[in-house]
């Protein structure tokens, strides 16, 4: 186990349930992430971007990617950074 593995695991256990849900997620779906849609959707989040806060405040890297969906409105994609 790597340096940063063992900080985000000793993070993982100081999160609160649903920053624990949504962590399990993001690694369970490495390439494809979570939007905000599916975040209330699926994990029952509704807000996002604060989990999002919590969990880099606990030292987890996250990445955004700004997209555009075939309607033409705006989200961003959240994923555990590389």
């Amino acid at each position: 186990m790597t340096h940063a593995q063992l900080v985000s695991q000793i993070a993982v256990n100081h999160l609160t349930p649903q920053c624990r849900k949504l962590y399990t997620h993001l690694q369970s779906r490495k390439a494809h992430g979570v939007s905000q849609m599916e975040a209330m959707l699926l994990l029952r989040i509704a807000a996002l971007p604060r989990r999002i806060s919590d969990l880099e405040e606990a030292g987890i890297e996250i990445s955004r990617e700004r997209k555009v969906d075939e309607t033409g409105h705006a989200y961003v994609r959240y994923s555990l950074a590389a």
